[in-house]
């Protein structure tokens, strides 16, 4: 198990992190390093170790608070990659980005692997981004012995076995939100029963994973109720995901960037900490600007003129 000598420091660090982002623009604002050959948007385009440290680089420079790294895909139906395979794409990345991001971001490591999440944690990153809902509890064990923040993001099936959104039925959910909610907090439940402090562990609903279209938007649409109900900070990911296509149906991940920004300066407005994100100077853009003219007009919540 991780040593837990440095434990409170990484959940100070990162929730450090997230307060000053919240008061500058509501949210922090996490980018997305796929360190992958199959990603769904950009698969294949940082796998080299020179492309992920360039990639890590220009997060950085775009205004990234958070680093979220993965060496596995985590669109529907995707292959597991070994701990083995995973370590050996983003190590190197993780130390690198931990040191590249001083005082300025920190690093989450995206896997459901305790292995991977061990050693990423000692590499330097401070958050385990689990995209299975504790589907393997003893990643709760590796967060509660380093002392790391956990993400939870809800999803019923393993990735390979999720399914994409138009394989999934309008009837999977009576209602999306309440039941998205339910199975958060059963999964937190296991997180503290090993140790995990309560307030270190943070609510992602999931947006893609098993919902239709309709389901994550729903979702999306009613942030402030997740936020209110989830007695938790809670993460919202919609970047270039296939449900944004309700607006237009011709377009393909990487066409997809007005509904993000979109979507994510939404979230942030209703109270999500944390909006992750492939396009972090745009989205950064439109936070900053969201505050300024909320501000200059009297209904401001928060934050002032970069």
């Amino acid at each position: 198990m991780v040593s837990g000598g440095s434990g409170g420091t990484r959940r100070e660090r990162f929730f450090e992190v997230i307060s000053k982002a919240r008061a500058r623009r509501c949210a922090a604002i996490m980018g997305v390093c796929n360190v992958t050959p199959d990603s769904f948007s950009d698969g294949g385009r940082h796998l080299s170790r020179a492309d992920a440290f360039a990639r890590v680089d220009a997060l950085l420079e775009a205004g990234a608070d958070i680093l979220d790294i993965g060496g596995e895909s985590t669109r529907p139906g995707a292959k597991p990659v070994s701990a083995k395979e995973q370590l050996e794409r983003v190590l190197e990345v993780v130390r690198y980005a931990a040191l590249r991001g001083g005082h300025r971001a920190v690093v989450s490591i995206d896997t459901t692997l305790p292995e991977v999440a061990h050693a990423c944690l000692d590499a330097g990153a401070v958050c385990v981004n689990d995209v299975s809902n504790l589907h393997e509890p003893t990643l709760a064990d590796v967060a509660f012995g380093a002392g790391a923040v956990l993400i939870l993001s809800h999803a019923r099936h393993p990735q390979e076995l999720m399914r994409g959104d138009t394989r999934v039925k309008e009837t999977e959910y009576d209602d999306v939100v309440p039941e998205v909610l339910a199975e958060f907090r059963e999964a937190r439940k296991k997180a503290e029963a090993r140790g995990v402090p309560h307030d270190a562990i943070v609510m992602d609903p999931g947006l893609g994973f098993s919902k239709t279209s309709r389901h994550s938007m729903e979702l999306l649409r009613r942030t402030a109720e997740l936020v209110s109900g989830a007695d938790a900070s809670v993460l919202i990911g919609a970047s270039r995901k296939s449900f944004l296509a309700l607006v237009d149906r011709s377009a393909g991940g990487n066409e997809r960037l007005g509904a993000s920004v979109v979507a994510a300066e939404f979230a942030a407005r209703a109270g999500a900490s944390i909006v992750r994100v492939h396009d972090v100077r745009e989205t950064r853009q439109a936070l900053d600007l969201s505050v300024v003219l909320c501000t200059h007009t009297g209904h401001g919540v928060g934050g002032g003129v970069p």
